[in-house]
């Protein structure tokens, strides 16, 4: 069964490449040319995910954003034109799951769109009986706590297996050493965000084919770390 997208998109180029290229990857897609249209259609169609631009004419992407995560819970990929951090901290902490700047590849954006609707399906359990998540050639068992790359069983120690996971569950966003220290040690536990620096260090050497040109995990200097999807 094909899946359906909303593109959010008040320019018509723009619009119609996102749209051909999610077409030609399999998706249905609906084209909403403003914020009104957008939130309206989001909340009355069935989409499995919203594209959704931030400067949109007679409500921006954010006040979309917003109502339609109080309403619906499906992905969020939010489009801008800023690189300012703040803009992409706020559409984060209104409820989007992701962002993707201005100009982008229309590649990046099908892989963006595929890793989310396939992260969806596996906290929802829509398409997977078990909890495992599975990107390219990393898998990962939550339940079993086991880890395979490659086809080929790795072994981790807790923190590391934790760590992989939360960057994994989270593809393609940055955390900072300060932000995964908090999450996964606690702010109360002894050490500092050094330890997470060696523990991405380890988890390199155990899942990279290359640990000094990483596929898997970026180092975003002067930000923090990503997971590639």
């Amino acid at each position: 069964m094909e899946r359906t997208i909303l593109i959010v998109e008040d320019e018509p180029s723009i619009a119609e490449l996102q749209r051909d290229y999610l077409e030609m990857s399999g998706y249905r897609t609906e084209i909403a040319v403003n914020g009104e249209e957008g939130l309206e259609m989001s909340l009355t169609g069935k989409f499995e995910l919203i594209v959704l631009d931030v400067m949109l004419p007679k409500l921006n992407g954010f006040e979309v954003c917003k109502k339609v995560r109080e309403e619906l819970d499906i992905p969020i990929l939010m489009v801008t034109a800023r690189r300012e951090d703040i803009d992409i901290v706020r559409g984060l902490g209104l409820g989007a799951d992701d962002y993707i700047t201005k100009p982008f590849k229309p590649a990046e954006l099908v892989a963006r769109v595929k890793a989310h609707l396939a992260r969806y399906d596996r906290l929802k359990g829509h398409r997977s009986s078990t909890n495992e998540l599975e990107i390219r050639e990393i898998r990962l068992d939550p339940d079993s706590r086991r880890a395979f790359v490659r086809d080929r069983e790795v072994t981790l120690t807790t923190k590391e297996f934790d760590l992989l996971y939360f960057l994994a569950l989270h593809p393609n966003r940055v955390f900072s050493k300060d932000q995964l220290f908090e999450r996964l040690w606690g702010v109360d536990s002894f050490g500092d965000t050094q330890t997470v620096t060696v523990h991405i260090r380890k988890l390199r050497e155990k899942i990279e084919e290359d640990s000094a040109n990483p596929v898997y995990i970026e180092t975003l200097w002067g930000a923090g770390y990503r997971f590639r999807s």
